[in-house]
């Protein structure tokens, strides 16, 4: 009985960590990326073999440049925290404590929006190439799942943690 138990437990925490993404399949631009579009326009920086350089501040997606406004915005920030309680509270604590993962207190202080954002949606990447990402799993020793977060997830999150950091 108490290994059925275990099993319903454990299958009830992979299915929230795992649980499909918001992505509804538009095509929308995305306010998050810098499209090379027109005369003029910034190209991004490349490496010889033409693959985009890489940025410590950002990390490794599409994620290349994030406006955040001064104020917070309250309902991004709740429906953030809904995806929290839904995706990353068994995992992660709102203070300094580690649970599985690190504590969320201060993150946005620690890191760019661009690199929070990039690590959310592009886990495994992020894991394999982001060395800060990599100090965070040797602390941990977990890797984080794959939350299949949209854009639009990405940056509510990343609102709620705000809010969590006292941005008002």
């Amino acid at each position: 009985m108490k290994k059925l138990l275990f099993l319903a437990v454990i299958s009830t925490l992979i299915a929230a960590c795992g649980s499909g993404g918001s992505n509804n399949g538009s095509q929308e631009k995305n306010p998050y990326t810098t499209e090379n579009t027109g005369a003029g326009a910034e190209t991004e920086k490349k490496e010889a073999n033409g693959n985009p350089s890489y940025d410590p501040n950002r990390g490794t997606g599409k994620f290349t440049h994030v406006d955040i406004p001064a104020n917070l915005d309250a309902a991004m920030a709740e429906n953030g925290n809904k995806i929290y309680e839904v995706k990353c509270n068994s995992c992660h604590k709102l203070t300094e404590e580690k649970l599985v993962g690190p504590g969320w207190k201060g993150v946005t202080s620690r890191y760019a929006p661009e690199w929070i954002m990039n690590f959310v949606t592009n886990t495994d990447e992020m894991l394999d190439k982001d060395p800060k990402a990599q100090a965070q799993l040797e602390i941990c020793l977990v890797r984080m799942p794959n939350q299949n977060l949209s854009d639009d997830d990405a940056r509510a999150l990343y609102e709620f943690m705000r809010k969590n950091d006292g941005v008002k």
